[in-house]
């Protein structure tokens, strides 16, 4: 009975002393995804901008120009858009396709009110606006390497009364 005692007192000193040393998984992909998009909710582009990788590409389909680099796509997407709707509401709205290599989509719906100038030559409408997309976004590691946003465009600016 002692020889028990000791060796389950022993196993257990042995599994506390090897916890400290455990490898944590790191973040499924779409963990990763609803972090990014939380990031967005809060309405902080700077923290958004973390899940992002150094060199990725921020394609919006509706402008027709990549933003290259994670600078480039918080300061001339997430800012922007963050700035002209500061009550944005970001949200999944289907269940993601996750490839085998980490690749993700999904639908999603963006609302909000535009009480922010969209640009010098654009001002603010204080419309509410509400309209609906795909994402499509490729990973390395825990990183965003690329997102390729297509939505609807004329409802987009029919909503915003342009």
């Amino acid at each position: 009975m002692n020889a028990l005692k000791l060796t389950q007192s022993g196993f257990l000193a042995l599994a506390l002393a090897s916890s400290s040393s455990m490898v944590f998984a790191k973040d499924t992909p779409q963990q990763v995804i609803q972090d990014y998009m939380a990031a967005w909710n809060e309405h902080n582009p700077d923290k958004a901008a973390t899940y992002l990788a150094d060199d990725a590409v921020f394609y919006d389909v509706t402008v027709g120009t990549p933003q290259q680099g994670k600078i480039a796509a918080r300061d001339n997407v997430m800012r922007v858009f963050i700035g002209a709707v500061p009550d944005l509401k970001w949200e999944m709205t289907s269940k993601p396709i996750i490839g085998k290599d980490g690749n993700i989509a999904f639908q999603w719906k963006f609302t909000g009110r535009n009480t922010g100038a969209w640009g010098a030559d654009t001002p603010a409408t204080g419309k509410s606006l509400s309209f609906e997309g795909v994402s499509f976004i490729r990973m390395h590691g825990d990183k965003i390497v690329y997102q390729g946003d297509y939505y609807d465009a004329l409802n987009f600016n029919k909503q915003l009364g342009w």
